[in-house]
């Protein structure tokens, strides 16, 4: 697991061979506008977000599907921890909009081809 400034759309493809062959998780702290990628559980990456100082309510988990770079599909918005009924969003998906943005925003800004 790593927090990334800057990764390649080949590292994040060699990253889901390595691990789950078609996708790569992540974890995204939408306040402060930083990733972790490349491990075995989303839980791993929010327990790392957690220890850096990131706030829970901040903190959101995705799954990119490297071969789908360029489509909406390239980021799913599925996860157990983004289960969070006291902040409205009683699902795996990301239901709010706006946290659906930022987190895209983060990604488009952190990930090139």
């Amino acid at each position: 697991m790593k927090q990334v400034k800057n990764i390649t759309l080949g590292d994040l493809s060699q990253m889901a061979e390595q691990l789950y062959g078609s996708m790569v998780k992540a974890d995204v702290d939408v306040k402060k506008g930083i990733m972790v990628v490349d491990m075995d559980m989303h839980a791993d990456g929010e327990a790392y977000l957690l220890e850096q100082g990131s706030n829970q309510t901040d903190l959101w988990s995705i799954n990119r599907h490297p071969v789908k770079f360029g489509t909406d599909d390239f980021i799913e918005f599925d996860s157990m921890i983004n289960i969070r009924p006291r902040q409205d969003n009683p699902s795996r998906d990301i239901l709010d909009d706006g946290v659906r943005k930022q987190t895209r925003d983060i990604v488009k800004g952190v990930v090139h081809e």
